[in-house]
């Protein structure tokens, strides 16, 4: 039986002999100790370049690892979307083609057309577009920005003028680490950091990643369920006008993130999520199936372009994720985010069950994937050939000549 195992309310996250309504107010002395913390860390100036710089080299070196790794199961999906064969039990990631062959797309013409910016290539990455800029000044000018004094966004390149914005306006930026790989959830503004309201180089750090790193404030779980955000904003590789269904880079970070916070009670079903994108991200209307798409995507409400607002259709988007879907979070995945073994753990212990897990995501070495291309391959002539009537590309079926359907790979 498939279980969602979302904790029943937010109070079910706070441990017992707590005191719920104690728990919803920060505690002052607290809040000005990490005030004080950053204040002293925006000071150490002799060694803040040394260590920004180190920051990023560990970072770079990371996201190359975790490109690659998706630059592998991309050639691994589109190499079984090519050799139109039966479903293979054995393989990894099912039926997760068309998300790739989507996502490729996209990239491929944001090159072609030389509307991608640094970092480029913008394969296997949130792509950055030129004039991102103007889409975060778009989205800074509508009434849900405005009105809004917490907004969490992503950390990736494309939305770094929406950080600023966000700083810039004096609201609370509420910011993940990258793939979060080295903590959970942090909260920079001006009265946490004073040294942005004068100084234009430390407020444009802290929409780095380095910046969050040495300025930010980190929230814990339980810090967590004591904050309420107004806005999220999410980065996209492709994004569907009329359902608002998206696809992210495939790593599935958004979605966890956005689990979590449902989770914690820091975000509920009508909190507006929006996506910043080049027009050239936004597909046609109704062009992704939302019958295809899993539990645990995300929608948008609302996509901002350089040139266009468009808010999606409620009668047309599939629901929001209520929390996190432990049956379907991978081995791999929970070993690789801390903060998801410690919620595991806790939800756990208010229940006294084991949670389900997963399954395996983990890519077979790349000479068995090549051997089992060869298989299949030759599979394909030997029983098929390109001109027979059979489910060769030749003679086709009623599914288009795949038997592909949707399946458990990351948005």
């Amino acid at each position: 039986m498939s279980v969602s195992a979302r904790v029943p309310c937010p109070a079910a996250l706070i441990p017992r002999g707590s005191n719920p309504a104690r728990r919803r107010a920060p505690q002052p002395g607290r809040v000005l100790a990490r005030r004080r913390v950053a204040v002293r860390t925006q000071l150490a100036s002799d060694d803040g370049d040394a260590s920004s710089a180190a920051y990023d080299a560990k970072r770079l070196e990371a996201d190359a690892s975790a490109m690659e790794a998706q630059r592998e199961r991309m050639t691994d999906a589109l190499d079984r979307q090519t050799a139109d064969v039966d479903d293979d039990p054995s393989r990894d990631d099912p039926h997760g083609e068309w998300k790739w062959a989507v996502r490729k797309r996209i990239w491929d013409a944001m090159e072609k057309t030389n509307v991608a910016q640094f970092p480029r290539p913008v394969h296997h990455r949130i792509p950055n577009f030129v004039n991102a800029d103007k889409a975060a000044a778009n989205l800074a000018s509508l009434p849900c920005f405005k009105n809004a004094q917490c907004v969490k966004v992503n950390p990736d390149t494309p939305q770094k003028a929406v950080r600023a914005a966000v700083l810039e306006s004096g609201k609370t930026l509420m910011t993940p680490q990258p793939r979060l790989r080295t903590g959970f959830f942090s909260v920079l503004s001006k009265s946490l950091v004073p040294a942005m309201a004068d100084d234009d180089k430390t407020l444009k750090k802290c929409c780095t990643s380095a910046g969050v790193a040495s300025h930010g404030v980190p929230l814990d779980l339980d810090e967590m369920q004591s904050r309420k955000c107004d806005l999220l904003v999410i980065g996209s590789c492709a994004v569907d006008p009329k359902s608002g269904a998206r696809l992210g880079k495939g790593e599935g970070f958004a979605e966890l993130e956005y689990a979590i916070m449902r989770m914690t009670g820091t975000i509920d079903d009508d909190t507006l999520v929006v996506t910043t994108v080049h027009d050239t991200q936004v597909l046609s209307d109704g062009e992704i199936d939302t019958s295809r798409l899993l539990r645990h995507d995300v929608p948008v409400d609302l996509i901002v372009t350089p040139t266009r607002t468009i808010w999606t259709d409620e009668t047309a988007k599939p629901p929001k994720p209520t929390g996190i879907y432990w049956d379907i979070l991978s081995p791999q995945k929970l070993a690789q985010v801390k903060v998801l073994r410690d919620l595991r753990t806790r939800v756990e212990a208010e229940r006294g069950e084991a949670l389900p897990t997963g399954p395996d995501e983990t890519l077979p070495p790349l000479a068995v994937r090549a051997e089992k291309k060869k298989m299949r391959e030759a599979a394909r002539g030997g029983r098929h050939g390109r001109g027979s009537g059979g489910r060769g590309r030749g003679g086709g079926d009623r599914n288009g000549g795949r038997g592909v359907e949707a399946g458990p790979d990351a948005a």
